[in-house]
């Protein structure tokens, strides 16, 4: 959902401690590509996105153990796509596709009065709309 931490998975097998290796998390339908990019055991986010610049990490902990899963955090709705996983030395490539949802909310505000209200579209100003039953 919009706003939300997500992690897309990806995973080295067997385990094995990836710290060290290129790993590259990429959609190819933005410019430039890249989402998060790891060298030589560091990140390297200056060719990174801008739309993602301070919402992408890895857990080095985790990386020791193979799991070179991305957390994106708060995320938008124009993340919706698919993202690619790839570590060329281990020769591993992998796709996920990424749903991006919005939270919408109805209440009864008074009697035969329906108040809907939806969260998380980029919106100058928050619009609601009363429905009379």
């Amino acid at each position: 959902m919009v706003g939300d931490d997500i992690t897309l998975p990806c995973h080295v097998k067997p385990d094995r401690d990836t710290v060290d290796m290129l790993l590259e998390w990429s959609r190819p339908d933005i410019n430039p590509r890249f989402v998060h990019l790891r060298r030589s055991g560091k990140d390297h986010l200056f060719d990174q996105n801008p739309s993602y610049k301070g919402r992408t990490s890895v857990s080095i902990n985790r990386l020791k153990l193979g799991d070179i899963s991305l957390k994106l955090s708060k995320v938008k709705l124009s993340d919706d796509g698919t993202y690619r996983c790839y570590m060329p030395e281990l020769n591993l490539d992998s796709n996920i596709q990424l749903l991006v949802g919005v939270e919408i909310g109805i209440n009864i505000v008074s009697s035969g009065v329906l108040e809907c209200k939806s969260k998380g579209w980029y919106l100058v100003e928050e619009t609601q709309q009363q429905l009379h039953l």
